[in-house]
């Protein structure tokens, strides 16, 4: 089972690795095309496409050996399709059965950011000859997606969540997490950055694909969080703290 589906690229990956049946969920008009994909390239008969909401749709089976998903969303769990695939999971996957991935983990550090936070935030004090200043305070309380340069990184890193996908829960998304982070070189800290991994543990090998600065660029990037000033840091200090992450009320996702 694939949770949103979308053009069906890992349906047809299970296909082809000789999986008996494929059923891809996806509630978009997508599933239109998807279909005469799977067909044109004679999967057919093989791959079954079902649309609509994870939640309210019925599957012609009553359980799956494996559910492959790409939930992922920026910080994990942003925008995430998380909370369907483990209804998915709670309904249709077998006793001993397969997720691919089977395990998660947000990492978060301190970074060195002077040049690209003047660029982002202090852009707003001069607006084609306009003091827009009073926006800097909106930006600064938003999360920003971009690639951030390993040599940035001027802590040691640490895990804040780690999933694993065969037994967590809805409520366990919404967390408080501690953080001791050391120093390891005398510098100015401006930001933390996240980034996660998952790991495919039931593949031939375990599996792990990293959106880490210095790793291959992927379109969830990293998170950057901006101190409202800057933290003057000798090699050796501990930045420490708390963590708080919930779902918004009014849009869960």
């Amino acid at each position: 089972l694939d949770v949103g589906s979308g053009t069906g690229i890992l349906c047809l990956f299970a296909a082809k690795a000789g999986a008996k049946h494929c059923f891809g969920i996806e509630c978009s008009d997508i599933v239109d095309f998807a279909t005469k994909i799977a067909r044109d390239n004679g999967y057919g008969e093989v791959i079954t496409y079902v649309r609509g909401r994870v939640e309210e749709v019925e599957l012609p089976v009553d359980k799956v050996d494996i559910i492959v998903s790409e939930w992922m969303g920026y910080f994990l769990i942003y925008e995430s399709m998380l909370d369907s695939v483990l209804f998915a999971r709670n309904k249709w996957l077998s006793p001993g059965g397969c997720m691919f991935p089977d395990h998660a983990r947000l990492h978060m550090a301190a970074i060195e950011d002077a040049d690209f936070k003047e660029e982002k935030i202090g852009f707003w004090k001069h607006v084609w000859g306009f003091d827009c200043s009073p926006m800097q305070q909106m930006v600064m309380q938003e999360p920003i997606s971009d690639t951030v340069d390993a040599w940035a990184i001027a802590t040691n890193a640490c895990c804040i969540l780690e999933i694993d996908l065969h037994t967590v829960g809805k409520e366990d998304l919404d967390f408080v997490a501690p953080f001791r982070l050391e120093v390891s070189r005398k510098d100015f800290l401006h930001a933390m950055v996240m980034w996660f991994d998952v790991s495919f543990g039931a593949s031939t090998g375990n599996v792990v694909m990293c959106t880490a600065p210095g790793k291959a660029c992927t379109h969830w990037k990293q998170t950057v969080l901006y101190f409202d000033g800057s933290i003057v840091a000798q090699k050796g200090d501990v930045l420490k703290g708390m963590i708080a992450v919930r779902k918004s009320r009014l849009n869960p996702r």
